[in-house]
């Protein structure tokens, strides 16, 4: 199992070591700036990825079970996706609908995942409480608003659904309604209010995590991009830049920006997409009300290709979309334009709010629409733990707490649907094609933006 380069799905500026431009790195502007792995070196636990799940696999490791851990990142903790996202820590992970997922794991299956999302947003909330970060933005809850008179009917099935399989009574607003909650736009018709869930600051989590996990005694390394995987006697062998790392378990956690070769297992099973960020200047109370939105809750609209946006407590709004498909940097001003234009349709009382930062990075779909957590087939001692599906705050967190968990022989909460091995995705080379085909048919099933 002898992997030699890295070979990624885009093009060489979607992965671009420089840091973003966004929100959040402005909001920190002092990032990491730990030194890189040198010469040789062993541990018990060899990390691939400082974000969300590689961290909190590292902490829980080493505070829980005293495992000499080593964490090696392309660029610095915070970097990737877990620095880009828009701080929704709430339900998600899978790309299935409740329907497909009771279909593959059962009811019990079913419910057993839903209790795995509410203990992964249980999980983050206690991290942030308990170290007093400043992490938290905003009230729980998040609303889900219909695009259409017909997706706001299917509204009421839905929560009949979410009651008969999970006990969840989510709040129907009605599209009458909206306006006095603060939900309204020309592009909404009615709301589903969901009760888990909190906005947060990706950047002081991630952050936070990082020195968590340094003062437990977890080693760091920034600037070391792992550029190979090979077996070595009874464990394995990382190679850098600058050293070589060896442990007798891995944990590959590199989610959307991984590489098809590292390992070569994981090539073609996952899908990196792209997903368009921007946040705009402070916003008046008055140019809120003009709007008619207020509500201070994550929210996010039924599209195929969301849209997802929420208030930041400096009075700035955030707003985000899926798209793109490519990586070079004309696609990246034209992701830029796209979702300014978005954001207007949906949003037109704040046409004259200046964009202040915008940004992209990947979410990481697999071939099986659901996230894997476990050991790789025929590799003992080498883990993955990627494919949140573009909502892996709390999935990612608490997956990465549950293999740290396993590698250290301890049990683990890792519920059926995450442990079974994703397919491949059909004729891997052309996942691009696919994926544009599928955007292209979303979009007609999701509809014109308004005024369009």
């Amino acid at each position: 199992m002898q992997d030699t380069q890295m070979r990624r799905l885009y093009e060489a500026p979607a992965y671009d070591p420089a840091w973003p431009k966004s929100h959040w790195r402005a909001s920190h502007p002092a990032p990491f700036a730990l030194p890189p792995l040198e010469g040789e070196a062993t541990a018990d636990i060899a990390v691939i990825g400082a974000g969300f799940a590689g961290l909190n696999a590292a902490l829980e490791a080493a505070r829980e079970s005293g495992a000499r851990v080593v964490v090696l990142d392309a660029v610095q903790p915070g970097w990737g996706a877990s620095g880009r996202n828009g701080g929704f820590c709430g339900y998600g992970g899978a790309k299935l609908s409740d329907a497909a997922i009771v279909a593959r794991v059962g009811r019990d299956g079913a419910r057993d995942f839903r209790d795995f999302q509410r203990a992964a947003i249980a999980h983050v909330g206690a991290l942030i409480d308990d170290n007093g970060w400043n992490a938290r933005q905003g009230p729980e809850g998040e609303a889900v608003l219909a695009q259409s008179p017909k997706v706001w009917a299917g509204f009421a099935q839905e929560a009949r659904e979410l009651q008969a399989l999970y006990g969840e009574t989510p709040e129907l607003v009605a599209p009458g309604a909206l306006a006095e909650r603060g939900l309204s736009g020309p592009g909404f018709h009615g709301a589903l209010i969901l009760n888990e869930g909190f906005p947060l600051d990706p950047m002081a989590y991630v952050e936070g995590l990082a020195r968590l996990a340094l003062a437990a005694g977890v080693r760091i390394c920034g600037e070391s991009p792992v550029t190979a995987i090979a077996p070595d006697g009874g464990g394995w062998c990382l190679t850098t830049p600058g050293g070589r790392l060896r442990a007798p378990k891995v944990l590959v956690a590199t989610n959307g920006y991984s590489s098809d070769d590292l390992p070569r297992w994981i090539g073609g099973r996952n899908l990196p997409a792209f997903s368009a960020v921007l946040v705009t200047r402070p916003l008046s109370d008055a140019e809120r009300r003009d709007q008619g939105y207020t509500d201070p809750r994550m929210a996010f609209d039924a599209r195929k290709l969301l849209h997802y946006f929420r208030h930041l407590p400096d009075g700035r709004f955030l707003f985000g979309m899926r798209g793109g498909t490519s990586g070079t940097q004309a696609a990246h001003r034209g992701m830029e334009t796209q979702v300014r234009r978005h954001f207007e349709a949906l949003f037109p009382a704040w046409a004259g709010a200046a964009t202040e930062h915008t940004w992209s990075g990947f979410v990481c779909l697999t071939g099986s629409l659901a996230p894997f957590v476990g050991e790789v087939p025929g590799a003992p001692g080498l883990h993955a733990a990627f494919g949140w599906h573009g909502s892996g705050v709390a999935a990612a967190s608490y997956s990465g707490r549950q293999i740290g968990r396993l590698m250290t022989g301890k049990p683990a909460h890792l519920p059926d649907l995450v442990r079974r091995v994703p397919r491949r995705f059909p004729i891997a080379s052309l996942r691009r094609t696919w994926l544009r085909l599928a955007y292209a048919g979303y979009a007609l099933k999701d509809g014109p933006l308004p005024g369009a």
